[in-house]
């Protein structure tokens, strides 16, 4: 081999090489979740991972709920739950109770886990309608180990069993600031370095456009191979100094305004998030092991901040511990999450209101799947395309799910409501409710978030039409039906009353230290 063949190949080999820099743009859940995953999956030999944060911005912290992925990623970094729990004043969540969404008055409960069991090829769904219908079926509820057990106050996790209740799941209530600071404390540990500061400037390749540096108010530059952009609503790399385009979302989703304020205790703290309907909004209630959590989201053209203030402190059940702090959003994504040599989590890359406690299923989403995509110092184009595809369909079947609570209503006691009730949905919405509207069937498709308990319960809760009969119910006797779900909703009722109290469990196994 010649010495120009020799250095081209060994150029060649560099250019395709593992990545020697990583750079986070941002601290808050997303950028230490992406810095406790990438060190911890990558180890001592992966690329050197520098973190940059100020402390004069703060996070939004919004979400102070989740969902049950959220225990596969803290394993991943290897965070001990009860360590979780402890350290983040955290409680346990089997789903959520929405109120006054369908009219005034009603409620019903989004359970983690699943209802039942399938009837062979028969859905569940299937069978227990038809049951119903004849008369020969309970509450939906009756079904579900989590919906009984978070009527009770209880909790507690149960081993898995073909022959017992339906499979169960839970995910946390915590305070998302002391989270950030135990993921932190875990990536500091495996080697992240932290530089304190706010940027002021992004330097870009003028042969590609890639991002090549960014620069401190300090004046130190930070160059790296491959940036994560965890800035927030402001998404500084991808959004100002790549420009990708934000998709509007808000003919859909109107809310565009926060207030949230943390109150007292006020006994016990429940197994499960509370949504209420409001007059132009909705109000959550988290409660944790120190404080709970408040807020109202609403549509700023349809309610007043000044309004919605007062509406927000009189549903309060304790005693407001601060003054009510006022969030700005819209709602929608960046067309692309990953472009050129940047990839952004969290607000930088789209922000959905935390209705069903997604913000940070999203972000543990991106995570997961640059791991999956790591790029080399190529950076191949396919990669990126493959990680929007999928990012994409994430935050289109978030949407579409959030979208369903707003326009599945029977309330017209507002204009908000009328409006939601009268919008056209997402053509992607629009095909479900058609196919559910014919027969009751409900899909699943490939890899997406929501599971089939989670449409039905949304579908079934907000009263939504069924007008005729999936043909899969006739393959299960009537008989046949009536006892096994019989025997289902016993084995869901002796779960649920084996389990301690929820206060009862967490004071046991994970109760948090009075100074924290």
């Amino acid at each position: 081999m010649s010495q120009a063949t020799a250095t081209s190949a060994a150029a060649a080999s560099a250019r395709h090489g593992p990545l020697d820099r990583i750079v986070i743009v941002g601290g808050g859940a997303a950028g230490w979740m992406a810095a406790a995953a990438l060190s911890r999956v990558l180890g001592p030999r992966g690329p050197a991972i520098t973190l940059i944060e100020s402390e004069d911005i703060g996070i939004v912290g919004v979400g102070e709920a989740t969902i049950p992925p959220i225990r596969a990623f803290n394993a991943l970094i290897g965070l001990d739950e009860a360590t979780f729990v402890r350290e983040t004043q955290g409680t346990f969540k089997l789903g959520i109770a929405f109120v006054d969404w369908t009219r005034l008055g009603d409620r019903y409960f989004h359970p983690f886990g699943v209802y039942g069991h399938d009837f062979g090829v028969a859905p569940f769904e299937a069978v227990w309608r038809a049951a119903r219908r004849a008369g020969q079926a309970q509450p939906l509820d009756a079904y579900s180990v989590c919906a009984r057990a978070a009527a009770q106050g209880r909790f507690a996790p149960l081993p898995q069993s073909a022959n017992g209740p339906p499979p169960m799941g839970y995910a946390f209530h915590f305070d998302a600031a002391l989270y950030a600071r135990l993921l932190r404390a875990h990536a500091e540990a495996a080697g992240v370095v932290r530089r304190e500061g706010k940027v002021v400037d992004v330097a870009l390749r003028g042969a590609d456009g890639f991002v090549e540096a960014v620069t401190l108010e300090s004046g130190e530059r930070i160059a790296g191979d491959l940036f994560i952009d965890c800035s927030g609503f402001r998404s500084l790399l991808l959004g100002q100094a790549l420009g990708a385009r934000f998709e509007d979302w808000s003919r859909w989703l109107p809310n565009d305004r926060a207030l949230a304020v943390p109150s007292a205790n006020v006994g016990p703290p429940p197994p499960f998030t509370r949504s209420t309907a409001r007059e132009a909004g909705w109000q959550w209630r988290i409660p944790l092991q120190h404080r709970t959590g408040n807020g109202y989201v609403f549509s700023s053209a349809h309610v007043s901040v000044d309004e919605a203030h007062d509406t927000l402190l009189s549903g309060l059940e304790g005693q407001p511990l601060a003054e009510p702090r006022l969030l700005t959003f819209q709602a929608g994504c960046r067309e692309a999450c990953w472009v050129k040599n940047v990839v952004a989590l969290g607000l930088a890359s789209g922000f959905l209101e935390p209705l069903e406690s997604t913000s940070i299923h999203l972000i543990q989403a991106g995570v997961a799947r640059l791991l999956e995509m790591l790029p080399t110092k190529a950076f191949e184009p396919a990669d990126a395309r493959r990680y929007n595809r999928l990012m994409a369909a994430d935050f289109e079947n978030v949407r579409d799910f959030l979208v369903l609570h707003f326009h599945v209503t029977q309330r017209e006691d507002t204009a908000y409501w009328r409006d939601l009730r009268a919008m056209a949905p997402p053509d992607s919405l629009a095909e479900r409710l058609a196919i559910h509207r014919a027969t009751g069937r409900i899909f699943r498709e490939a890899d997406e978030l929501f599971t089939k308990t989670s449409w039905l319960a949304v579908l079934e809760g907000q009263q939504a039409p069924v007008m005729g009969e999936d043909p899969l119910a006739l393959a299960v006797p009537p008989e046949v039906a009536a006892t096994r779900l019989a025997r289902i909703a016993e084995l869901a009722r002796e779960a649920a009353d084996s389990m301690p109290g929820h206060a009862e469990f967490i004071a046991a196994r994970c109760q948090a230290r009075a100074s924290a």
